[in-house]
């Protein structure tokens, strides 16, 4: 069996478990070329599905369009499409937190991206080699109310696979698929089955996420290409400053005003401690 045929059948079987426990399979895009792999290879698996997509305020303007269009064409084919929109915008939530998000504080995934799926069994195009972090990710997921309530199965070979038929309830699952997919497995399959992807890929980019993500290596280049985003975030910060001296926080003299915020917020030599400077994490989110 080749690593089409296990993604095809991981999806199948993720489909059994789902219908076991009268669970909605659903197909997660992030509008990334790993979705658009996975997107095809659901269609390839012949099951139920839906596809959702999160709308996080922050997507590149060439994502949002790819989503609309691509969902058109996914749509023409009998299949369920959802664009889920958040209840808040990024810029609001700068000025709430009263903090830029941050690389160890990304509050902005949990009510931007991340959605609460009961009874819902969720496929992801996670992937090993996207990063070290991801190294972690398992083939099963199941997602307790707690990190000590999370189970992980990293394989088909995991002794432990058979306790998730017993073990989901009403916990969200997921699988993926494609998480042993390698970069070059990914685009070879794209090339072979002429899978429409995200344009975003033609101008250098690597990875496809929100626009000045403070996990991005490219964040500063993301922001300066898209002007219009980087002048709603010098907004946010004004008024990020402006609720910090209404509740009486503190606020290094150097971050003066939106711009200068920004400045440091994408400074290529960026340096986290720096962050103490402007304000105490521990108490102020």
């Amino acid at each position: 069996m080749d690593y089409i045929e296990r993604a095809i059948l991981r999806i199948k079987q993720a489909y059994e478990i789902a219908e076991h426990h009268n669970n909605t399979l659903i197909c997660c895009d992030s509008g990334g070329k790993d979705s658009s792999v996975l997107i095809d290879l659901c269609i390839k698996a012949g099951v139920p599905f839906r596809i959702e997509h999160n709308h996080t305020t922050v997507d590149a303007p060439e994502t949002v369009y790819f989503i609309r269009d691509n969902h058109e064409r996914i749509k023409a084919q009998g299949i369920s499409v959802k664009i889920n929109y958040p209840d808040t915008t990024m810029w609001n939530l700068i000025a709430k937190k009263t903090i830029p998000p941050m690389r160890h504080i990304r509050y902005c995934c949990e009510h931007l991206k991340e959605r609460k799926f009961d009874n819902q069994h969720l496929l992801l195009g996670v992937r090993w080699a996207e990063s070290n972090r991801r190294k972690s990710r398992g083939l099963h997921e199941k997602i307790g109310n707690t990190k000590a309530n999370r189970i992980i199965y990293q394989d088909e070979n995991d002794s432990r696979h058979k306790l998730l038929e017993i073990c989901v309830s009403k916990n969200r699952v997921i699988t993926n698929p494609i998480i042993d997919w390698s970069n070059r497995e990914i685009w070879g399959y794209i090339k072979k089955n002429n899978i429409s992807v995200n344009p975003l890929y033609e101008c250098g980019y690597h990875r496809v996420g929100c626009v000045g993500c403070p996990m991005s290596t490219k964040a500063r280049y993301e922001i300066e290409r898209h002007p219009k985003i980087k002048a709603a975030y010098i907004r946010a910060f004004d008024k990020m400053i402006e609720m910090r001296k209404k509740r009486g926080l503190q606020c290094d003299k150097s971050f003066e005003d939106g711009e200068s915020i920004m400045r440091w917020w994408t400074d290529p030599k960026y340096d986290p401690k720096i962050e103490a400077r402007l304000l105490t994490l521990e108490n102020e989110i």
